[in-house]
């Protein structure tokens, strides 16, 4: 998952770092900010005074939200930061939780103790209190679902065989987004768990986890495929010439993805479709309103990278315009630090050191903190711009795990720190 580091052999040597963290809350007055020079890296993983904290557990506990959406950018620990609070919510708070993943790893697979996960809820054993259940979006198998259920078999047949609904089902932009929404939809409408906790697609961009709905609604839904669903050329002929350039355009587009029959498959595909999508739009009209309503929570995850944080910043203010309800952001993968020493200390106590004793332990000791201390000021400043452009959204900082995750017991520990405890 994304947690772990890709090339683990590539870390620094990591110090033991204190199996207790402390709250957000509890940091020192007059600790500095991050933007402080120096910037605070010995700091044992908390988030800096002068940020507001965010209050994990509090969230969980909340009767009153009932799904909560870890969003961001690629890489930054969405899956496990999902699973992790998931499975807190359920051992801890005592709620009926799904967490649905869009992540198809083996891992967290096995670190839920489940052989694979697929589109239908599989109970997690082992879970002390609550109940957890997981899933894993199959986009296909999802659109395959939401035919069936608007149609009749034979339809539904027609649908399923059809050239242009195998390419949209399976490989179109914005179709894993939206069928996310589907699926949250689906798990809503069965009132069967309290809490369902989503990990978005892992989108080029954020913000096309917000768009791909009605992107994808405008495109069934809209004037080129009531073009390309006339049923005869001269019908074609006429709509194209209402239409202008832009339909031509749209042709070449999916004549590059479909092939030469592009036309008799739309044709076709749209015909069996004329009653069971008419209400594309209107699904996604309505799946952007769930969103916004306040039994949602949204969640920004970002790593302390220049790319993963503005994109975080980005999202946030999306997020704010379309009146979201965003409730914080958590940093993931900082690199832990194990004692309150800078590295100008350390890397001096360590010179002192080796004056009488080359080679003494303690003074290697001391430079390994140093460059971990390094590393973390330099993340600590990174992390400062989503502060300083966004400073009333809470927030929690996380260290790196370093290991990877394979059981619950990890997951756990994760969801242990997330909550400050």
């Amino acid at each position: 998952m994304a947690e772990t580091p890709e090339n683990p052999a590539a870390e620094p040597p990591r110090l033991d770092v204190p199996t207790e963290v402390s709250r957000p809350d509890a940091a020192p007055a007059g600790a500095p900010t991050p933007d402080a020079a120096p910037i605070a890296a010995a700091r044992l993983n908390v988030t800096p005074a002068g940020i507001p904290g965010l209050d994990v557990d509090a969230l969980l506990s909340n009767k009153d939200k009932h799904v909560i959406a870890c969003c961001g950018s690629g890489g930054v620990g969405k899956t496990t930061t999902a699973a992790a609070l998931a499975l807190r919510a359920a051992e801890v708070h005592g709620r009926s939780t799904v967490v649905l993943t869009i992540d198809p790893a083996r891992r967290l697979a096995q670190s839920l103790g489940v052989e694979a996960l697929d589109n239908v809820p599989k109970a997690v054993e082992a879970v002390r209190g609550g109940s957890l259940d997981a899933m894993m979006l199959d986009m296909k198998r999802t659109f395959d679902e939401v035919v069936a259920s608007h149609t009749t078999p034979e339809r539904a047949a027609e649908i399923f065989a059809n050239p242009f609904y195998q390419a949209v089902s399976s490989t179109f932009s914005g179709t894993q987004e939206y069928m996310a929404m589907e699926k949250l939809g689906q798990l809503r409408a069965t009132g069967q768990w309290d809490l369902i906790v989503l990990d978005t697609p892992p989108s080029r961009s954020a913000l096309d986890f917000l768009d791909a709905p009605a992107r994808l609604a405008r495109l069934l839904d809209g004037r080129v495929i009531r073009l390309l669903s006339a049923s005869t050329p001269g019908a074609r002929r006429s709509m194209l010439s209402l239409m202008g350039a832009s339909a031509a355009v749209f042709t070449r587009v999916f004549n590059k993805v479909l092939g030469g029959h592009l036309l008799t498959d739309v044709a076709e595909f749209t015909a069996s479709l004329e009653d069971t999508f008419g209400g594309f739009r209107k699904r996604a009209e309505a799946t952007f309103r769930a969103l916004q309503d306040d039994q949602t929570s949204f969640l920004v995850i970002a790593a302390p990278e220049p790319a993963a944080v503005g994109e975080a910043v980005y999202f946030t203010r999306r997020l704010t315009e379309e009146r979201m309800p965003l409730d914080g952001m958590i940093l993931n993968r900082l690199t832990p630090v194990a004692a309150d020493l800078t590295a100008e200390r350390a890397l001096g106590a360590a010179a002192a050191l080796e004056e009488s004793d080359v080679d003494d332990p303690v003074a290697a000791v001391l430079r390994t903190h140093a460059d971990l201390a390094r590393r973390r000021a330099a993340e600590e400043r990174v992390a400062a711009r989503y502060a300083a452009a966004c400073p009333e959204v809470p927030q929690r900082w996380l260290p790196t795990l370093g290991v990877e995750v394979v059981d619950l017991d990890d997951l756990r520990a994760f969801g242990a720190t997330a909550a400050g405890v």
